[in-house]
């Protein structure tokens, strides 16, 4: 969340809301953000609603949640999705924002 937080306004100047679910209850992950102070959407995830709807997996070997990035544009469509196989495996900032770049032409 480190470089999200420091490209965040990357993201505002293209229209783009950065928004983070995660599995823990409402009060953590409030506490979390608050604590962090960060400038993005959180959004706690702990009946795995928003998991399920869009395929993110669960590895128990792997401790929980892989990692998932989506973008999806105003009209509800998925337009890009990655689906990580392990912790580290997570799309670079520069290629979420080609790719946000590319969909904004």
């Amino acid at each position: 969340m480190a470089q999200l937080r420091q490209n965040y306004d990357q993201f505002t100047t293209r229209d783009t809301e950065v928004i983070v679910v995660g599995p823990e209850n409402i009060d953590a992950f409030k506490k979390y953000w608050e604590e962090e102070n960060l400038p993005f959407i959180g959004l706690a995830d702990p009946t795995h609603t928003v998991l399920k709807t869009y395929g993110q997996q669960i590895k128990l070997f792997k401790l929980g949640r892989m990692p998932a990035q989506a973008v999806i544009n105003k009209q509800g469509i998925v337009r890009y999705i990655h689906y990580g196989h392990s912790m580290q495996d997570i799309p670079a900032i520069d290629e979420i924002l080609t790719i946000l770049d590319e969909l904004n032409q």
